[in-house]
């Protein structure tokens, strides 16, 4: 058996580009807006404040009016309009931009896919369209690919024999782009779970790491390889890495599309024979679960359940650069403030 290493997965941090953004430093005092529209609401109820062309109306009906009085309710406005400048001052107004890093303990990640014959059951169906479980497989794992976060994966497929298709890698694009053209039967017509455990293995022996998993999926026995499954689930015990068994298929005879010479194509239906205890030890040695997937629902679900049970540790920092815009705002109060003032004191004054 190989020896794997224990230094720990190196972190990969990502950083964002600078985002512009506006914010409001405290966005509590924005309340005082609703004390303000109540006072108004109050103010107009109670006639306390003009309303245009109404002011003097009755007293000067029929007279031209000078514009003093007509903007009269305008200069009565410019103490609420001071009054909503301060508010937004106190905000806090910002203007600048963030940056975002984010530090993760990627996990390593090998998906071990079968496809030997057997897969080309079409017992699967997607949009009431009847598919073969290595179609079905193919779009659940993207999923589980594209829902990963600086994880590094890789892709090994078996049959006979087992293959390493993508080393781990954290480039998502490439590992989906893969997936998609791989074939059933590329690998021989047999299974050799063995053999594919035994290569997922040695994948993550590529990069040291204590957060290594496996995640197998298969339709039948292993009848084919030079590793049997039993080894090769001593060494993944051995060594700490946790191995998801997968088993795809009902357990009623499967629909498969054969070229008969006398018929044509035609459909056939074929006892698939999985072997569950096999799987169910091979998780249950290796500290991980087994699961059964008999439609693509539940192997959704199954790859949900075990992106949940291996989360990466996510450190987030964010950080901003901030210019404060509380001056565009103070600045005009001061000013209607003081014409107020100087207008409630002359034109618009009042007496008893």
């Amino acid at each position: 058996a190989r020896t794997f290493k224990k230094s720990g997965n190196p972190p990969i941090t990502f950083t964002t580009a600078p985002t512009p953004m506006f914010r409001f430093e405290h966005p509590l005092f924005l309340l005082a807006f609703l004390l303000l529209a109540a006072v108004i609401a109050y103010r107009f109820r109670a006639g306390r404040e003009p309303v245009l062309g109404v002011a003097c109306a009755s007293s000067f009906a029929g007279l031209p009016r000078p514009w003093s009085i007509r903007l009269y309710p305008l200069f009565a406005a410019i103490r609420y309009i001071v009054a909503a400048l301060l508010i937004l001052a106190l905000a806090g107004p910002q203007w600048g931009n963030t940056v975002t890093t984010r530090t993760t303990e990627g996990i390593n990640i090998v998906l071990a896919v079968d496809v030997s014959g057997s897969m080309a059951a079409l017992d699967f169906t997607e949009q009431d369209e009847r598919v073969n479980r290595l179609r079905a497989v193919k779009n659940v794992v993207q999923d589980f690919i594209e829902g990963r976060d600086g994880d590094r994966i890789g892709l090994v497929v078996f049959g006979s024999e087992a293959y390493t298709q993508v080393p781990l890698t954290t480039d998502y694009p490439t590992i989906t782009k893969v997936l998609e053209r791989v074939e059933i039967g590329s690998a021989g017509q047999q299974t050799a779970v063995g053999d594919a455990l035994g290569i997922s293995l040695k994948r993550l022996e590529d990069i040291p790491g204590t957060t290594g998993i496996v995640i197998l999926l298969t339709d039948g026995r292993s009848n084919a390889g030079a590793l049997s499954p039993e080894d090769a689930t001593r060494i993944a015990a051995q060594e700490g890495i946790k191995v998801y068994t997968i088993g795809v298929g009902g357990t009623e005879p499967a629909p498969f599309i054969v070229n008969d010479p006398l018929f044509g194509q035609r459909v056939v239906y074929q006892q698939v024979d999985i072997d569950e205890p096999m799987l169910e030890t091979i998780a249950r040695d290796t500290g991980a679960h087994y699961f059964r997937a008999r439609d693509t629902d539940s192997l959704s679900r199954i790859y949900a359940t075990i992106d949940n049970l291996e989360k990466n540790k996510v450190k987030v920092k964010t950080f901003g650069r901030y210019k404060n815009l509380y001056p565009w705002f103070t600045g005009p109060a001061l000013i209607l403030l003081a014409l107020w003032i100087v207008l409630s004191q002359t034109r618009f004054i009042r007496l008893p």
